[in-house]
Order: C-alpha cells, then structure tokens, then sequence
C-alpha cells in the first residue's frame, strides 16, 4: 500500500469520479471544480507575460533567479524526471522561486501565478528535494481542496519522481487508501483534502504532523475563502513544527483580505506575486450599450457580429436560463455556439472548453464558471450580456476584471462590450468604472460606423 503503482490506480479513477465531485455550496464547488478545470485542461505550460514582483522580509537579502534546471543543483534522480516530462528550462515562477524554495535553510513562500504556469512543477520538485525515502514515514503534505485535485498532483509526483523508484505516495481524501488508526503509514508524501487529512493525522494517528518538513497549501486562494476548508487547514497548519516545517502556499489568484490572511498565518514568507493584473488591461477596449430589454439586448449583439469581425467570443449572462435563451437564438442565427454553466458535469465543461479552444465553435456562452482561467489566443471580444454582481447586488469588480481578461491575452489587443438595462445595471457599471478609475466609453450599436471602428 502507498507505492506508486497504487498513484496509477488511483489516478485512473479521476473520468469515472469526476460528475460526484462535490464540495460544500454550489457557490464552492464552482471555484474548486474551476481549479480542477484547469489542471484538467492544461497540455503545456502558459508562457506567464505579467510581471512579478518578490516581497522580502528582508529587503537586503539577496536574491536569486535560475535560467536552467541543471543550475539548481538537484538530485540526479529528480533533474532526470524532469528532462523526462519534457521540461527545458524553467518557467517564470519556476526560476524567480526554485532557487529560494531550494536553499538552506529552508524558505516559507506565499507565491501567486497564472493558471498553467507551472506552480505545481515548482512545488512538486521542492517535495522531492526535501524528501529522505530511506525514512519511513510521511515528510511532505500536500492539502487541496478536491479528491480529482489531489489526484492531479499526485500525477505529477508520479512523472518526476520516475526515477526515485523508492519514493511511496499516499492520497488521504475519502474514497482514497484505507487506513487503521494507530497504524503507522510509510509513504513519504501525502497529498490529501483537509478534513480526510485531519482525521488521519488526528484522529486515526497514523502519521506525525511533527514530522512533515514541506506543507503546502495548494489553491491556497479557495483553501482561505471557503469557511470550512480554512478551518481545517488551520487546524493542520498549527500542529506543524515551527522550526523544521517549509510551509508554501500555491494560487493563481489572491485578492487583498486573503493574502493578508495567508501573510498572517505562514511565519516570514517570501512573497511572490503578479502585479495588479488591471495594469495589464491597457490593451484591452471597453464598451457599454444601452438597452430597454433582453431583446434589444440580442438585437445590439446581432449588430456587432454582423459588421465586424470576430475570430472566437465569450459571452457571461447571470444565470443558466439566460445563456440557454441567447445560446438558442445564436444558433439560429447560423452561430457556432458552445455553451458553459454550473448544471454540467466538471468532465462535460472541460469537454466544451477543449471544443472551444480547438475552434469546433467560435463562440461560448457561460456563467461565472469560466470567469477564470480559460487562455485562448483568439479570443477578441468578450460580452458581458448581464453585468457581473455579488451576492448582496453590488458590483462584482473583481469577476469583471477576470471576465474582460479572457481577451487580450499574450498582448493581443481585445474588445469587452457591456449591456447595460436599467438604472441598477447603469450603478454597477459606473461602480466598476470608479474601482478601476478608468471611462467606459458608450457604443450606439445602430450606427454602423462607430461599430465598424471597432476593429481600428
């Protein structure tokens, strides 16, 4: 039990698991499923374009960068895994953090970068570089929010640690191995979910939470915001030992009360963020049209598709009834036209955005549920059909940053159009322009050459 044939297993078990894949509230299993989406979706490295900005505790202290993997010195068991997985050198949150999460001693890091940059690489070799497999007991944890996640990971560990053929994983999420309390395990890494993590390490005694030398905290972002998945990393958190634990936490995203959450609870981190991404957003033309009603709204869509032209769009509505509605006339209009919400399967969302981004439909129409984290080079416009707002009906500033930053993407030039119907909808767009303290500029959709100069 624990070896990496039993990974394999496992991790052939993530297609036929991944419709039950659920976490508490609709509104939480959207931002873990979107994280699994992600890794789901990612067959090579995005090539991170912001820039990232490192904080230190002490701003005299040195810091290092790497332009190859041979230059970190690692394990020649571990740099041979990962030649075999097919990495070259080091991606841009690979080489501005391996070298500090490497060193001696050892360096606590908060660390934020985009979808598919290779955060997971990054963390993954610090395990394997930490790990002693002549010990037998766990020495690295790795806690994320979902079963298929820690599948994912757990993949990974597998891949580069091809050549550590002593190495031993275990995977404490419900459904994974079976354990008894008071049975000592002798996997050298676990990567788990919170609360099955918890009880195996608390309950059931089966390994020592003193003894983990590397904690990382995976999409560290839904880790703090979700209630119960942050008590519980808590909990885990504080019987590590403070003097001999690396702790790390990964995401792509960190708005500002959760990484001054996160800075509170990891000891003197090192900081490794992206700019304020609105920074990046000067390439991207933002426009509102006004409309009475959900068919002038259409009738102002149809206007802009038939006089520019549009390589592939996204289109956010609020709710599900409104996608299938717009999707239905779309259609008819001799649109190719995929379609993205909460009522599908994790497994026939990633299905739809793998179509999406081969181009067999040139145009998606979704929920929140994509807000984050689909990269397609060709997509030029992105329409907001309903402006995007929280729960207590305030402007959603932060969805809609995520929202028009589907285009624009690798320094493309983009195009966001925001339907605006009624004086409610009109407050939330003037709310967003005075968060980002930018003009959004009006587009009468029936004069023909004001949309044609669009596309100047």
């Amino acid at each position: 039990m624990g070896i990496k044939e039993d990974a394999s297993a496992n991790q052939k078990k993530v297609q036929s698991d991944l419709a039950g894949a659920t976490v508490a509230g609709e509104q939480d299993a959207n931002l873990a499923e979107n994280s699994l989406l992600n890794k789901l979706l990612r067959s090579e490295l995005v090539n991170c374009t912001s820039d990232l900005e490192v904080l230190r505790q002490d701003p005299s202290s040195p810091l290092y960068s790497v332009k190859s993997f041979d230059a970190l010195n690692l394990k020649p068991e571990i740099l041979k895994g990962v030649y075999l997985m097919g990495f070259n050198a080091p991606s841009k949150i690979q080489e501005t953090a391996l070298p500090s999460l490497l060193a001696e001693p050892p360096q606590n890091m908060i660390a934020q970068s985009q979808s598919g940059t290779g955060k997971t690489a990054a963390f993954v070799l610090t395990m394997l570089s930490r790990v002693n497999t002549s010990l037998n007991h766990p020495q690295c944890l790795c806690v994320v929010p979902t079963f298929e996640l820690a599948l994912q990971i757990g993949h990974v560990v597998e891949q580069m640690s091809k050549c550590m053929t002593s190495l031993r994983i275990m995977y404490s999420v419900k459904g994974g191995h079976s354990v008894s309390r008071g049975q000592l395990i002798d996997a050298h890494i676990v990567i788990g979910t919170p609360g099955t993590t918890l009880d195996w390490s608390t309950k059931l005694k089966v390994f020592d939470l003193k003894k983990i030398r590397v904690f990382v905290l995976d999409e560290a972002d839904i880790m703090m915001d979700i209630q119960g998945l942050r008590d519980q990393s808590i909990r885990l958190q504080r019987r590590l030992s403070k003097d001999n634990c690396q702790m790390l936490l990964f995401s792509a995203t960190y708005n500002s009360p959760i990484m001054q959450f996160a800075q509170a609870v990891v000891p003197n981190p090192l900081v490794i963020r992206l700019k304020r991404e609105e920074e990046s957003l000067h390439n991207i033309k933002q426009y509102f049209i006004r409309c009475a009603n959900l068919q002038e709204k259409f009738h102002a869509l149809s206007n802009i598709y038939g006089a520019i032209s549009i390589g592939q769009s996204m289109i956010f509505c609020h709710t599900r009834n409104t996608a299938n509605w717009l999707a239905e006339r779309m259609v008819k209009q001799g649109h190719a036209v995929g379609i993205l919400h909460g009522e599908l399967s994790v497994g026939e969302r990633a299905v739809a955005i793998q179509r999406f981004r081969s181009a067999k439909e040139k145009v998606l129409i979704t929920t929140n549920v994509s807000a984050r984290g689909i990269d397609v080079a060709q997509v030029t416009i992105v329409v907001n059909f309903d402006l995007p707002v929280n729960k207590k009906g305030e402007a959603g500033c932060e969805t809609y940053l995520h929202r028009i930053g589907r285009t624009g993407r690798f320094g493309n030039r983009g195009l966001a159009i925001n339907m605006v119907d009624g004086p409610r909808s009109l407050a939330t767009l003037q709310s967003i322009e005075s968060h980002f303290g930018r003009c959004i500029q009006e587009l009468d959709p029936n004069d023909i050459d004001q949309v044609e100069a669009l596309e100047e």
